[in-house]
């Protein structure tokens, strides 16, 4: 398994899939990542030889990845928490926040259903 922004990075598959383990790369950042570092897509990761992976660890340093990425998001939440923009009140409750329907769904962001005595429709 090759190690690239510190995350194993499977060798049975292509590099270009490979790489969108690493969180904050997705498919058009691999692909930009592979053509700056001018590898192919179609090569599979336990293929790659040293050189190339030490040109695709550059080209991801370049990229903000992993914890740092992982902080930024967090940090961005807070502030609107903090902010009490309407945003950040919904993260607050565990609602969702871009503005999907809550009265049927939203089982994901409000968990399991809270039955409440003598109500009906």
């Amino acid at each position: 398994m090759a190690r690239i922004a510190g995350v194993d990075i499977p060798s049975e598959k292509r590099i270009v899939i490979s790489l969108q383990y690493i969180y904050g790369i997705g498919g058009p950042t691999a692909t930009k990542i592979l053509k700056n570092a001018n590898v192919s897509e179609d090569i599979r990761t336990k293929d790659l030889t040293e050189e190339q992976l030490q040109a695709i660890r550059s080209e991801v340093a370049k990229v903000k990845v992993e914890g740092d990425l992982r902080r930024e998001v967090a940090l961005n939440i807070k502030r609107l928490m903090e902010i009490g923009c309407y945003r950040g009140m919904r993260h607050r409750k565990g609602l969702p926040v871009r503005g999907q329907n809550t009265r049927n769904n939203a089982r994901t962001r409000k968990g399991p259903r809270h039955t409440i005595a003598n109500k009906k429709k």
